[in-house]
């Protein structure tokens, strides 16, 4: 390997080692480097915007074997975060974060980062300039023409990263060589697996070790799938691609521990078996439809008690659709995962005070918790509907729609969330409360969303579903500033958003979709009028965590 990869591989290293040994995931970086000639607006750090939650569980529920598991599954996700930390800073930036202040220390941790990722990633460091979009998964003065004309096979894959070496050419270099730190988890998940009784779950840990030795995930996450009477779970490596911001390419680090709710998984298994009938039955030509929906999915309702990484930066994961590779989806399944304690934080937290501001007083009774979660479990559930490969067989729509695919995707399953609900609703299937409940819970879900800014592909979907359903009166504004749902026009604008975006998919249409989000996915003056109250009330914009050991009482 030539010095100058060497060289970046060190100064990555150093940085997440600072980053590990901090006791939580929003951890301290003492240094990071900048171009000092980089002239941008510098916006003001807020913490405030984030409320403090402690994560915890009632962990009487664990065996006496599983506890002692579970700090060791803590440590392997600190050290996802580490890396998410060398991913989300590129090379170049350099702060010095002592000089920082106590609020916008807490903020830079919690950004993982000198920009904002709820505005625009915006700089809110004196001296930094823009964040590129690729973040630290290409050279910084990369082209996109440049990367075009690379021969390496390996260019697109989600575990490499791309260098220059010496001469200044680019090359691909593979996660597990680039991070020490994955090789690390590695032998700490080896050590969990040795010491569990769980023979599941002692499989699931070993492959998972191995891949993470190997870049190759397929049979862990094979593993994971079958893995379905444990009580203690892990999701952790390189797994979303939101951070990669230029081409969304490159997978990010992250963690989550979790703990199994069994009653509630077991309320939610029966919705599964209904997703070819609601294939068949979404409102576009057979031609967008014409795949058959992964029946094997499984829907589960977990607490998490640790947060790391890519997850835990800006707003938080409260619901988990797994694994990504498309090809797993269809032959083996997915597993859709409810993250109970982080989405009752939110609820009570963020969704009922936005409600007491923004929605009409005589539709707030509709705002229940039943609802937010049966939204947000439904969006997870409606990523399986639909296609995934392009119509005329030539490509997926992730391949198609390129750094687009991921705000478009979650504007689908958030619109199909809903027509999943509205359907099984009239079915009789689901009848966790009135259906306006779902509708309301939604519109002011939209609000708390929108607030997560454009840089979000949520809070991009968000806009464009706010803008599509107030041209099509989906809800009206009253003369006190608070909305109330139109239900007959809101299913209707529900049906065809629906239509547009699953065409948009099937077409791959990369232009269209580029026309959709800068035509629906601005913010006007009422919007944002209306987001300044909520900002003037005191609302917070999203939560963080006090987590660990601590929190739990393992200590």
């Amino acid at each position: 390997m030539n010095k100058l990869i060497k060289s970046s591989i060190l100064s990555a290293i150093v940085i997440a080692q600072t980053a590990c040994n901090q006791p939580t995931n929003t951890t301290d970086q003492e240094t990071t480097a900048i171009d000092s000639t980089a002239t941008v607006d510098v916006v003001e750090a807020r913490p405030e915007i984030y409320a403090k939650v402690k994560l915890t569980t009632d962990i009487s529920v664990l065996s006496e074997n599983e506890k002692q598991v579970l700090p060791y599954l803590i440590k392997a996700a600190k050290l996802m975060d580490a890396i998410f930390w060398q991913q989300s800073i590129p090379e170049s930036v350099q702060v010095d974060v002592a000089s920082l202040t106590d609020g916008q220390k807490l903020f830079y941790n919690l950004n993982y980062g000198p920009w904002d990722r709820l505005d625009n990633f915006k700089s809110f460091v004196n001296g930094v300039g823009e964040k590129p979009l690729g973040a630290n998964f290409y050279p910084a003065d990369m082209t996109k023409e440049e990367f075009e004309a690379m021969t390496a096979e390996d260019k697109k894959s989600l575990y490499t990263v791309v260098r220059r070496n010496e001469e200044g050419k680019l090359i691909t270099i593979p996660f597990h060589q680039f991070f020490d730190q994955q090789l690390k988890a590695a032998d700490i998940l080896d050590s969990a697996a040795a010491i569990s009784t769980d023979k599941e779950l002692k499989k699931y840990l070993s492959l998972r070790a191995k891949a993470l030795r190997t870049d190759q995930y397929d049979e862990s996450d094979i593993a994971w799938l079958n893995m379905q009477n444990n009580t203690l779970d892990l999701i952790v490596g390189p797994i979303e691609n939101y951070e990669d911001r230029l081409f969304g390419y490159k997978a990010a680090h992250e963690a989550y521990v979790l703990v199994k709710d069994k009653v509630w998984s077991a309320k939610l298994a029966k919705y599964v078996t209904y997703l070819e009938e609601l294939q068949e039955n979404l409102p576009v030509d057979p031609t967008y439809k014409a795949e058959k929906p992964g029946t094997d999915a499984q829907l589960n309702a977990y607490d998490v008690v640790y947060y790391a990484g890519d997850c835990n930066g800006g707003s938080k994961t409260i619901a988990v659709n797994l694994p990504n590779d498309e090809t797993i989806q269809k032959t083996v399944g997915t597993r859709r995962s409810q993250l109970k304690n982080a989405m009752r934080a939110k609820f009570d937290q963020i969704l009922l005070p936005i409600s007491e501001v923004l929605i009409d007083s005589a539709q707030r009774k509709h705002i229940t918790f039943d609802a937010f979660f049966a939204n947000t479990m439904f969006h997870e559930v409606a990523h399986g509907l639909g296609v995934k490969n392009t119509i005329d067989g030539k490509q997926t729509v992730r391949e198609a729609l390129k750094e687009k695919y991921s705000a478009l995707e979650e504007g689908k399953a958030d619109i199909l969330g809903l027509y999943m609900i509205h359907q099984l609703h009239g079915k009789k299937v689901y009848t966790d409360g009135e259906l306006m409940d779902n509708y309301v819970t939604f519109m002011a879900s939209i609000f708390r969303s929108v607030r997560f800014g454009a840089a979000s592909a949520h809070g991009q979907a968000n806009m464009v579903r706010f803008n599509f359903f107030k041209e099509k009166g989906a809800f009206v504004l009253n003369e006190d500033g608070t909305y109330a749902v139109a239900f007959d026009k809101m299913t209707d604008a529900m049906n065809e958003l629906s239509a547009i975006i699953l065409k948009l998919q099937g077409d791959g249409d990369y232009d269209g979709v580029v026309k959709l989000l800068e035509t629906q996915g601005g913010i006007d003056d009422q919007l944002k009028a209306d987001l300044e109250k909520l900002n003037k009330a005191g609302i917070p914009v999203d939560i963080y965590f006090e987590q660990g050991e601590d929190a739990l009482g393992l200590n």
